[in-house]
């Protein structure tokens, strides 16, 4: 019999992420091959809680190309490490056999490689053929090897538009209300979305310099220096706007959210980065200062996703199945960058074994000498990854996504016994 397919999701999802599934349903289909998709990530493998992807529609297939978020549910799970307990991999290995997995590919980021590794890792102890395959996902653009991550560019192009926007609000109003804004972003152990804000001075230089502040994880936050530049800032511009990633640390590496700073009150104040920053701006300088946090809707935006980001994404997950059916085996695809200008890429490769766990941050060059704002060479890596738009249809005003039938595939074992 020809082997199936197990495609699941992991992690924190993006606005494309189910173009990378499109792009792997498409092409396993004009290979005859089934793919069945794991409920709930990895979860629903070990539940045998898994998804018939073959009773979908080839129309709502390719509606995944412009649908945001899991279409097949995701999750946050780490496999237990092997030598401890490989109860969960045998599972799986008797997951895979009952239903004639042959190939298995995890959408996700730096944990998602960690658990295919292992996954890949013991199907090699256990003697069972199984070609795996990590696809690239994550907003934090963290992974190794590959030249940007699926999800971060359309991140990226919100938290720009974001900030640009906003800081046209505040320009228009900081005469007699607030004079500074502050966007806080995802990222808690490096700074590449907080760096993405910085795109909207660079190309909009009609809004006085906006943000005029980036506070990165890299960067040991020092509170004198930073209120010092908030005041030059509101005297030379009249306001200012900051990003803020939720990993800035201060000179003790210590999370500012964990500082314990007090309020004017002396009551302990709680809260992420941007609360304790926008707290220390009305604390000691008295300015009135507005705080948004982007949270969920940095990652959910398929709006105003980047056209160059879907097509990455599509890419990969189309480039998952190819490889698979070469018999390229425990590996992650990942983008190329060919060249910046005109930006050129295409689609490779990196041992699963180098990527799973590692995390990539930014380099000091793409960070300016004082810490506070993004250089040209982080300027000329940035700007071709939000380049373009690939608008999803639109229905009575909004946005029209697609939710699959998702029809379960009768399980053929008893429940997983820890």
């Amino acid at each position: 019999m020809p082997k199936n397919a197990l495609y699941a999701q992991s992690g924190g999802v993006t606005s494309v992420i189910n173009a990378s599934a499109c792009g792997l349903i498409e092409a396993a289909r004009e290979n005859k091959i089934k793919v069945f998709a794991g409920h709930n990530g990895v979860t629903g493998v070990l539940s045998e809680d898994l998804i018939d992807t073959s009773k979908e529609s080839n129309q709502d297939i390719a509606a995944l190309h412009y649908t945001p978020s899991g279409a097949f549910g995701s999750c946050r799970y780490k496999l237990k490490d092997i030598e401890k307990n490989n109860n969960e991999c045998k599972r799986l290995i008797e997951v895979f056999a009952a239903h004639n997995i042959g190939y298995f590919f995890y959408n996700g980021g730096g944990d998602s490689q960690d658990t295919i590794y292992k996954i890949s890792c013991f199907s090699q102890q256990a003697g069972y053929p199984l070609i795996c395959i990590g696809i690239p996902k994550t907003i934090d653009n963290d992974l190794p090897f590959t030249d940007c991550c699926p999800g971060f560019g359309s991140a990226a192009k919100y938290v720009a538009t974001s900030i640009c926007e906003a800081s046209f609000d505040i320009l228009s109003m900081a005469a007699t209300s607030t004079k500074v804004f502050i966007l806080e972003v995802m990222g808690r152990h490096t700074g590449w979305l907080a760096a993405a804000g910085g795109l909207a001075s660079k190309n909009h230089s009609n809004v006085n310099g906006a943000p005029q502040i980036i506070l990165f994880p890299e960067i040991a936050f020092n509170q004198e220096l930073f209120l010092q530049r908030v005041e030059l800032c509101i005297k030379k511009y009249g306001f200012c706007s900051i990003v803020v990633s939720e990993g800035v640390r201060n000179e003790e590496g210590k999370f500012l959210s964990d500082c314990d700073l007090k309020d004017a009150f002396g009551h302990t104040q709680l809260g992420g980065a941007g609360t304790i920053v926008a707290q220390m701006i009305r604390n000691n300088l008295k300015y009135k200062c507005q705080l948004a946090i982007a949270n969920y809707l940095q990652r959910s935006a398929r709006h105003i996703a980047s056209k160059v980001d879907i097509e990455q994404s599509y890419a990969v997950g189309k480039a998952a199945l190819e490889l698979a059916l070469k018999g390229k085996n425990n590996i992650m695809t990942t983008i190329v960058r060919e060249s910046d200008k005109p930006y050129r890429w295409s689609v490779g490769s990196a041992p699963l074994e180098q990527v799973a766990n590692m995390e990539r941050k930014m380099p000091r060059s793409y960070i300016t000498e004082d810490g506070f704002h993004i250089t040209e060479e982080c300027l000329n890596y940035l700007t071709p990854l939000i380049q373009g738009e690939d608008f999803p249809a639109f229905e009575n005003g909004l946005p029209k996504y697609v939710r699959l039938r998702n029809n379960s595939v009768p399980k053929k074992l008893g429940s997983l016994i820890n």
